[in-house]
């Protein structure tokens, strides 16, 4: 990478797999009839903005497009020229799987120009293909590799938000709801997030087969419809993990209101045994003559042991009508 120019890395494909690196200089010099360019740059340099509004002969909405702080996936033609917006997994270990990685593309069949701001594992296993003799060997090929890259990754995060779900699942009935309840709000983000992006990029890189740029041949179309109907698997994955989290909180709630509902049954249980005995002790507790074996010496023990059969009595009752 040359942090000064923003250019990350330029290939001059020599359709066979293989390519040749750049410098800023020969990419400024490259001719169509040298063979494909790549040209991968940090579009947030200053130098990289100038080249693509002023020096790459590009018109002002692809220009706008590839120098763009948000974007959501997308595909346009015009002309022989493919503007073409992607999102990715964001590489690094601790990211969120919601915050996906964009790059922006523009080819028109003998130069492809990438931009990106944030590290894109896909661009770098694509380069490091090519430094294998194993990368692309023309611009569409390009364009289908790239777009499977970004693609197949999705793959491992969604299976793995899969399996946090069957562990919820697993768990709900054993862990406490204080636990569930945050990490089932963020698999719900997460799904939702990664739904927000994949669900535009599925139309996007369907129209890309129906799209008849003679540079995309029919293979790449193919492979092209592998990777939207990956995608449009990927989407449904997520439906499905939403709807398992609904019904996992769904669980979850009937679970606390189940347990409300036992600890209010037993209070209201409790209060109705106490209530005739409060109302007999408060009573006899009222500080005025008259009160019915004052001067007796029994007259407590006499009183405690009926209040025990009143309790008796009550219990009776209510397993006799099945209250408790």
């Amino acid at each position: 990478m040359t942090i000064e120019t923003g250019l990350l890395f330029a290939r001059l494909l020599d359709g066979v797999g293989g390519g040749k690196n750049l410098s800023w200089d020969e990419v400024k010099l490259w001719q169509p009839e040298q063979g494909v360019l790549w040209t991968h740059l940090e579009y947030t340099n200053p130098i990289v903005r100038q080249w693509i509004d002023k020096e790459s002969g590009l018109d002002e909405i692809t220009a706008g497009a590839l120098l763009a702080e948000e974007t959501r996936p997308r595909s346009l033609v015009t002309g022989n020229g493919l503007l073409l917006t992607l999102r990715g997994i964001n590489p690094n270990p601790e990211s969120d799987p919601s915050d996906m990685v964009a790059v922006r593309l523009w080819s028109d069949g003998t130069r492809i120009i990438t931009t990106r701001r944030r590290s894109l594992q896909a661009a770098s296993l694509l380069n490091e293909a090519i430094d294998k003799g194993l990368g692309p060997r023309s611009a569409g090929e390009f364009v289908e590799m790239l777009t499977d890259l970004m693609v197949v990754r999705m793959g491992d995060v969604v299976d793995g938000i899969n399996e946090q779900v069957d562990d919820l699942e697993e768990s709900v009935l054993s862990k406490q709801s204080y636990e569930l309840r945050p990490l089932i709000s963020e698999l719900r983000r997460h799904a939702i997030g990664m739904r927000r992006y994949l669900a535009p990029q599925r139309e996007a890189v369907s129209r890309l087969y129906n799209e008849r740029l003679e540079w995309i041949g029919d293979l790449d179309r193919q492979r092209l419809r592998e990777s939207a109907d990956r995608t449009t698997r990927f989407i449904e994955d997520l439906d499905l993990i939403r709807e398992r989290a609904v019904v996992v909180q769904e669980e979850l709630i009937s679970r606390l209101s189940e347990k409300m509902d036992r600890t209010m049954y037993m209070l209201s249980i409790v209060a109705a045994i106490f209530l005739p005995l409060g109302f007999l002790t408060g009573l006899l507790g009222i500080n005025v003559g008259g009160i019915p074996g004052a001067d007796y010496p029994l007259a407590f023990t006499i009183f405690c042991g009926a209040l025990v059969v009143i309790v008796v009595i009550q219990i009776w009752v209510f397993k006799s009508r099945k209250w408790m």
